[in-house]
């Protein structure tokens, strides 16, 4: 709990430095690309940006007093009860709104142009031990309460509704709202379009009074056809998305480009060979997308864009050429799988993607080299109870654990353990080279194999997004071999996407399309996998979430 409202805290004191350092003039066009001239200067004289909220999970009053001391803010009055935020999280975690302890704190802060105004505080007590951990995580991990707030200071039915209007215009969709009769205020939630470049996604109005008359035609707003046909052909351009990220990462772009000063155009044109009138084309769609930024110098990287560089630290350069390539060239046979079941690679490339990436050295390595590229959900699971305990000496054994690089981070975190890592003949050796110069090799096991082949009499065993590529039967094979192996006393730490209980939006929907796709696999819900480690004479102990919806299912022999 000490790490997780530290964790809190550090979010609260980014929160102060933002509100002191913005003003509504200059945030309103970071939010709403496009907004500017007299657009803009007519909907800041009817709005003012007041406060960037967030949600907290303190075990009591007292840590969350001392979280907002600590962050130099200082409050006088006892929390208000939350009204929307608290329906929010009871629809999204199906609990009672009864159940939910949610108050609102607005200490103020002394900002940069000489105005006060606040940081908005919602927090939900989660005392230690306590079931709303779960909620906590899940909510940590999403930060779907996260926002930045207008208020309209003089309230009138017709400025409302031009100032939904004009949210709308410039691409931000109703998201919510609600009126709140302990302060009689009314909300208005907006989420920004993706082009946004304010770090925040959801904006509030805030209006004094009770304006639900106004706020249902803001909700209605939502289902328009207008609206939905805009959604639509944003949602249809997705792959030209992905080939503008695919031709930028392959033309090597990001190298030639600094993330500290801008390049002219002419001579990013003539680094990457490319004729310059297209190149701008390409560049400007990016702009819009974040990954790079356009000064009077010329073109410079986002630290989003810089993740396409070759040499960047968790580059993400070879998952844009896989997805803008080998996998979207067989996506286009998606509509076959779903009517056939057979799979769409398969049936593009002639044989599955293991054999095809296998016999193609290139590909192989690329395809590594992008599985290493998700390493950021990587980046907690040292620390998990199990690897952080482990007795001196004891062995891990990484099952297909592709080029070492989860084993790798394992055995760094801890010096007193063992590694072992299971691959195929020709991955294992890409494994050796990779953990030899990292230092890791005197103390790693290198063994060619099969899921069969799983060690026996080990303490820790991984199986990291490995099950998601199988059917039903093939992973119950593949965790009854681990079951055999493992003594009575060893643990199972299955890393996955988990699709979530509540149709909620996560990464693992979109990854259970690509595994159907391309893989004949699929990603599954947490029962799922409990029911397939039951077969397998296996018990699912907890479960673990990790960065970009990843989770570690903890398992044991039964």
């Amino acid at each position: 709990m000490i790490t997780a409202l530290s964790g809190d805290t550090s979010r609260l004191r980014e929160t102060v430095e933002f509100v002191k350092e913005q003003d509504t003039a200059t945030l309103l066009p970071l939010l709403l690309p496009g907004l500017d001239g007299p657009e803009l200067r007519a909907l800041a004289e009817r709005c003012a940006f007041s406060h960037a909220a967030l949600l907290v999970f303190p075990p009591d009053g007292a840590a969350l007093h001392s979280a907002l001391a600590d962050c130099g803010l200082a409050v006088d009055a006892p929390p208000r009860p939350s009204v929307v935020v608290r329906e929010r999280l009871a629809v999204r975690h199906g609990r009672s709104p009864a159940d939910l302890d949610v108050g609102i704190l607005r200490p103020t802060v002394e900002c940069a142009d000489g105005a006060r105004r606040t940081v908005e505080v919602f927090a939900l007590t989660v005392p230690p031990g306590s079931d709303l951990e779960t909620v906590a995580a899940h909510e940590r991990e999403r930060q779907r309460e996260a926002h930045v707030a207008f208020e309209v200071e003089a309230p009138d039915p017709l400025v409302l509704r031009g100032l939904c209007a004009a949210f709308g215009q410039y691409g931000a969709t109703p998201d919510g709202g609600g009126y709140n009769p302990h302060e009689d205020g009314t909300v208005f939630y907006f989420t920004a379009p993706a082009e946004a470049k304010a770090g925040y996604r959801r904006v509030e109005l805030y209006v004094p009074g009770d304006h639900r008359d106004v706020l249902a035609a803001h909700l209605a707003d939502a289902h328009r056809g207008q609206q939905h046909a805009e959604t639509l052909l944003r949602l249809l351009t997705g792959a030209w998305t992905t080939q503008a990220l695919a031709a930028f990462a392959r033309l090597e772009v990001a190298d030639a480009m600094d993330r500290e000063r801008g390049v002219g155009l002419a001579d990013l044109a003539r680094e990457v060979g490319a004729l310059a009138p297209n190149l701008a084309t390409l560049l400007r769609y990016l702009t819009m997308l974040g990954v790079v930024s356009e000064d009077r110098d010329g073109f410079r990287l986002t630290d989003t864009g810089a993740l396409l560089r070759a040499d960047a630290e968790g580059s993400m350069r070879p998952l844009a050429l896989m997805y803008g390539g080998p996998f979207y060239e067989s996506f286009a046979g998606l509509g076959h799988t779903v009517r056939t079941g057979e799979v769409a690679f398969e049936r593009h490339f002639g044989e599955n993607h293991f054999d095809h990436f296998a016999r193609d050295p290139e590909l192989a390595e690329l395809f590594d080299q992008s599985m290493a590229a998700g390493a950021r959900m990587f980046d907690p699971l040292p620390a998990h109870p199990v690897l952080a305990s482990a007795p001196a000496g004891a062995t891990v054994v990484d099952i297909a654990g592709g080029n070492g690089e989860l084993l790798g981070r394992i055995l760094s975190a801890h010096p007193r353990l063992h590694g072992l890592l299971l691959e195929r003949p020709r991955t294992v050796e890409t494994a050796r080279r990779l953990l030899g110069p990292a230092g890791h090799a005197q103390r790693c096991t290198f063994l060619p194999g099969d899921f069969a082949d799983v060690p026996a009499g080990c303490d820790v065993y991984v199986l990291s997004r490995v099950l998601h590529d199988w059917d039903d039967d093939r992973c119950r094979e593949i965790l009854r071999h681990c079951a055999r192996a493992m003594p009575s006393a060893a643990d199972l730490l299955v890393v996955e996407r988990v699709l979530p209980a509540d149709g909620s939006a996560s990464l693992a929907t979109a990854w259970d399309l690509h595994m159907m796709c391309n893989v004949g696999g699929r990603e599954r819900s947490a029962a799922h996998y409990a029911r397939l480690f039951t077969e397998a004479g296996l018990t699912l102990v907890d479960r673990t979430p990790l960065p970009l919806d990843g989770t570690i299912l903890h398992a044991r022999r039964t």
